[in-house]
């Protein structure tokens, strides 16, 4: 089963404040992206959390307590 990429309808709701990031509206490639990097994406942080680029699970641990 093939899906639907919305990318216009998630880069319209997506929590990212990274200038510049390729993969803003592509949750598929984002979420790849950051478990490679041990992180998570920033639409599971807090605005505030999010906009610390501190992307680790300790961080998101700390948003969420």
């Amino acid at each position: 089963m093939i899906m639907e990429c919305k990318q216009a309808k998630n880069k319209k709701d997506c929590g990212c404040t990274y200038p510049g990031c390729p993969r803003k509206g592509k949750c598929c490639e984002c979420i790849r992206y950051h478990r490679e990097m041990g992180e998570l994406p920033g639409c599971l942080f807090s605005r505030k959390a999010e906009k610390t680029y501190d992307r680790s699970i300790r961080k998101f641990i700390e948003d969420n307590s």
